[in-house]
């Protein structure tokens, strides 16, 4: 069996980061530990078993050209709910900007955000 656990994220700045995705997104703080040349930082949305994020502090200029487009402009992240009203009016109050207004797929309820670094995600609640 194979459990793909961690997905890195580049991000301009550690804290900044943590504030990001713990605040505004809800998400945990899983680890936050620091190795002396970096720090491994590991976030996760509230009850996820399986998958997050490890936020890695761009260090190139190669690395830095690619904070918040790492997919060219495409959706990367697919974050689902339970509750999607719920988590869409939360994510507005805390200052996440929508590109579009919500709308029913026949998979889910759905919209696209971006994260404060410009990433596109995909917010959603799978119909049952």
């Amino acid at each position: 069996m194979q459990t793909l656990t961690l997905i890195t994220l580049v991000v301009d700045d550690y804290d900044r980061a943590i504030a990001h995705y713990c605040g505004a997104l809800g998400f945990e703080l899983r680890e936050d530990t620091d190795q002396g040349h970096k720090r491994w930082v590991h976030v996760a949305p509230p009850g996820s078993t399986e998958t997050g994020l490890l936020l890695a502090v761009a260090s190139t200029d190669e690395q830095r050209a690619r904070i918040g487009d790492q997919t060219g402009g495409r959706v990367a992240f697919f974050l689902q709910t339970d509750d999607f009203w719920r988590d869409h009016a939360r994510m507005v109050a805390a200052g996440i900007e929508f590109l579009e207004t919500p709308r029913e797929e026949s998979y889910a309820t759905v919209a696209v955000f971006r994260d404060a670094y410009g990433n596109r995600w995909d917010l959603l609640q799978p119909k049952d």
